[in-house]
């Protein structure tokens, strides 16, 4: 009785936390949580190693609805073994008499799917008082996982919008310099602080949704080369260069320049909070003591895209001092961004992830 009680209460526990709860809990009593971490890296190091990219990717995409289809399985084994157990106990407040385990699980499994075939009755109070808690929690679970999903595909939907937005203005994997020079070749200059103030309230958005249901993030863009993480780090990487390598006097004597500045510190600052909180799992913590805070890139990298930012029409300045600023800036987020590329197997883009390793073609190149 007192294991099938434990059980019972550490599934509901989970319930509550996973799907009621709007934000995130590190209990080590909860289940969803431990799917995911023990279940990505075993998922991922297949998915990487299967060619071409067009199936590395829809394998990868497949582990998020797994995941809730598995989490869901998980619960309802779990609770058929915990009131089985409390029910075995209560064996002889049924009618016939359940005489072992297997009838037990069995009465246990037709009560929480709500069949009720009654070929074994309960004739006791206690025992129906079980079986009505049974009927009870696995109607309300299916009931909540249904309304999870429709919650999780609504935020999906949401973040992928952006997402998609900077196919054309950053390409396809997006890049930060990409983002800037296609502004400036298009002398529209003037939208930077409008879309920086977009990339705003999408990232916080993103975070909240990220952080209040942790499967979130392991929903894979539904198109090939995209992801949130390399979106967020374009973006950062633009809002980072406008305001280091394009000298402060020059934007201040330009009005659009200036106002681009002013959405890109803004950008800036949410961005790297949003990727702190991201990070702050124990999967990532341990990864921060063997490696470099630094910019992730090297000078001869900044002082090329200083150049295409100038031939785009930007005051850039590569001097000594912008190199430090902006190594000094990047080096804020870069080691995060890059573990959350490495550890989502985000298609790798300019500065971000591991580039060597996952090599990314477009996948209308690949079935051309």
């Amino acid at each position: 009785m007192a294991v099938g009680a434990v059980l019972v209460t550490m599934v509901l526990f989970d319930v509550f936390q996973s799907i009621l709860m709007p934000r995130r809990s590190g209990s080590i009593l909860r289940l969803a949580p431990h799917l995911l971490v023990f279940i990505w890296p075993l998922w991922r190091w297949i998915g990487v190693r299967l060619r071409p990219a067009w199936r590395r990717e829809d394998f990868l995409g497949t582990f998020a609805p797994f995941a809730i289809v598995l989490l869901l399985v998980a619960w309802f084994a779990t609770l058929i073994v915990g009131f089985g157990l409390m029910l075995y106990a209560l064996q002889d407040q049924f009618q016939p008499t359940i005489v072992d385990y297997e009838t037990a699980f069995y009465v246990a499994g037709t009560s929480l799917f709500t069949i009720g075939f009654g070929d074994i009755v309960a004739t006791a109070a206690p025992a129906r008082t079980f079986v009505l808690l049974s009927g009870a929690a696995g109607l309300t679970i299916v009931g909540l996982v249904i309304a999870l999903t429709f919650n999780l595909y609504g935020s999906f939907a949401r973040r992928e919008v952006l997402v998609l937005v900077l196919d054309s203005r950053a390409g396809v994997p997006p890049s930060g310099v990409r983002l800037l020079e296609t502004y400036g070749r298009a002398n529209i200059v003037d939208e930077l602080a409008t879309m920086f103030l977009q990339f705003e309230l999408w990232t916080a958005e993103m975070l909240d949704s990220h952080l209040a249901y942790p499967i979130l993030p392991y929903f894979r863009s539904s198109h090939d080369g995209q992801s949130w993480v390399s979106a967020l780090g374009a973006v950062l990487d633009a809002a980072t260069l406008l305001t280091t390598a394009i000298p402060e006097h020059a934007a201040q004597h330009n009005d659009l320049l200036r106002k681009g500045r002013a959405g890109a510190e803004m950008i800036y600052s949410i961005g790297c909070h949003a990727i702190v909180d991201l990070t702050h799992f124990q999967i990532f913590r341990h990864r921060f003591t063997n490696t470099s805070q630094g910019p992730g890139i090297e000078r001869a990298e900044f002082e090329a895209a200083c150049r295409q930012l100038a031939d785009a029409g930007y005051p850039t300045l590569c001097s000594e001092k912008s190199w430090r600023a902006f190594a000094e800036s990047r080096a804020a987020y870069a080691t995060r961004l890059n573990l959350l590329a490495r550890y989502f197997a985000s298609p790798p883009s300019q500065w971000i992830g591991d580039r060597s390793v996952l090599a990314h073609v477009r996948a209308d190149h690949i079935h051309a």
